[in-house]
C-alpha cells in the first residue's frame, strides 16, 4: 500500500527509513497520504532568511497536497534535501511545475523542479529548483513545503487506495456487522496499520480509545469506499491490544 500526499503528514510514526512516507506498502495497495501545506513564495534571486510571522493568517490548504518538506541545503550549488510525504517518486524526479509554501505564506506559489534523485540510505530526495543557485538561497527555503494541487493526485490501480480515501471510513466486524469505530490515521510499518478510534458502544475498556489494525487482506478483506466502510476479521485478542 502506498501513501500519497494529503492534507496531513502521514507516516511520521514508525515510517522513517521507508521510501515515501505518504505511501505505505501493504498487500499491493497504494494509499494516498494527507499532508497540510503552508504557503511559500517563489525564491527571489537573493532571498532573505525566512522569518516566521506569527501574525500570518492560517492558509486554506483544502485544494492542496503536501508532497515533501525541505530540510536543508545540499552542497553549495543550491540543491535541496527534501523529506518526502509522498510515495510517488515522480513527484521529485520528473522535471516540471511544483508549488512552494513558505513558513509565513498563505498560498503556495509555482516553482520549477529541474532535477531530483533519491538517497535510499537517508530516505531523502535531493532536488534542484529553478532560481535557487547557491547555499544561501537554499538555506532560506529550509522548512518550506512542496505542494501539488489535489486534482493532481495520481490515478491508482484496482485494489489501491489513497490515504485520503481511507481516513474517516467506518470499520465493522464482518461476521456480526458490529461497528468497531472509525479510521483516524494510517501508520507506516512493516505492514500498514489502520488506527481506528473505537465507537463508544464497542470499547470494553473505556481507557482504550484506539487500536491499530494491520491493513492486510486476511484481516481487512473488504474496503468499500462507496459505502464508507471497511470490514475486518481480526484474530482473537487483536482489538484488546492497547495502542
Amino acid at each position: 500500500m502506498k501513501h500519497e500526499e494529503a492534507n496531513k503528514e502521514i507516516g511520521g510514526r514508525g515510517a522513517e527509513g521507508q521510501r515515501g512516507t505518504e505511501a505505505q506498502r501493504q498487500r499491493g495497495k497504494r494509499v494516498g497520504g494527507n499532508s497540510k501545506i503552508q504557503n511559500v513564495q517563489s525564491p527571489a534571486p537573493n532571498p532573505q532568511p525566512v522569518v516566521r510571522n506569527t501574525q500570518s493568517p492560517v492558509p486554506n490548504l483544502d485544494d492542496w497536497l503536501e508532497i515533501g518538506k525541505i530540510v536543508s541545503p545540499q552542497g553549495l550549488s543550491g540543491e535541496l534535501k527534501v523529506y518526502p510525504v509522498s510515495d510517488f517518486p515522480e513527484r521529485f524526479e520528473v522535471p516540471g511545475k511544483r508549488w512552494l509554501l513558505r513558513l509565513d505564506g498563505t498560498e503556495p506559489q509555482p516553482i520549477e523542479l529541474l532535477t531530483g534523485r533519491y538517497i535510499s540510505n537517508k530516505n531523502l530526495y535531493v532536488i534542484k529548483l529553478a532560481g535557487v543557485e547557491n547555499c544561501d538561497q537554499a538555506e532560506a527555503l529550509r522548512g518550506c513545503k512542496l505542494m501539488v494541487p489535489v486534482s493532481d493526485r495520481p490515478q491508482l490501480a484496482e485494489d489501491e487506495y489513497h490515504v485520503l480515501d481511507l481516513i474517516g471510513l467506518e470499520v465493522f466486524m464482518q461476521g456480526s456487522g458490529e461497528l468497531v469505530g472509525t479510521v483516524v490515521d494510517i501508520i507506516a510499518a512493516g505492514n500498514d496499520l489502520l488506527e481506528v478510534k473505537f465507537h463508544e458502544s464497542f470499547a470494553t475498556d473505556k481507557k482504550q480509545k484506539t487500536v491499530l489494525i494491520p491493513f492486510v487482506e486476511a484481516i481487512a478483506p473488504v474496503v468499500d469506499l462507496k459505502s464508507n466502510r471497511i470490514e475486518i476479521t481480526p484474530p482473537p485478542g487483536l482489538l484488546e491490544i492497547n495502542n
